[in-house]
């Protein structure tokens, strides 16, 4: 998911003309990227036998995001919805807190305390992208 949701970011960044609103989705696909190596290092804490992380992620279905979707399928499914920043942030704000609600669940689900931080700091992440995109909201209305 973090894979399907870095490239979404890629993608609407290059859909966007507003150059502030370009940096925070290009700099949200960053972190999506670093989330994913640090789920993978947590989960060869979890499974020694994966030791190739390309290998690994040879054998999963990359592009999917949050619900199932791949990101060519959400995108076009919510290209209407992607017209204006407004839009986009919002779109943005959306993953973002269900990326959160996603993080919050599993720490508390996790059974190690290794996971339960490494989920917990990934969801508190999440939450303070929402919090930048709640300024950037903020600054485009005014």
């Amino acid at each position: 998911m973090e894979d399907g949701l870095a490239l979404f970011y890629k993608n609407l960044a290059e859909m966007m003309d507003d150059p502030e609103v370009i940096s925070v989705l290009t700099k949200l696909a960053k972190i999506e990227q670093h989330h994913k190596q640090r789920l993978f290092d947590l989960y060869v804490t979890i499974n020694q036998a994966v030791t190739d992380k390309d290998a690994f992620e040879a054998e999963i279905v990359s592009e999917v995001m949050e619900g199932g979707f791949t990101t060519e399928e959400f995108m076009e499914q919510n290209r209407d919805s992607l017209k204006t920043v407004p839009d986009v942030l919002n779109m943005a704000m959306m993953l973002e807190s269900q990326a959160m609600d996603l993080y919050m669940r599993y720490s508390e689900k996790a059974r190690d305390q290794k996971s339960k931080t490494v989920l917990y700091d990934i969801a508190e992440e999440e939450k303070a992208h929402l919090e930048a995109l709640g300024h950037l909201m903020e600054q485009k209305a005014n």
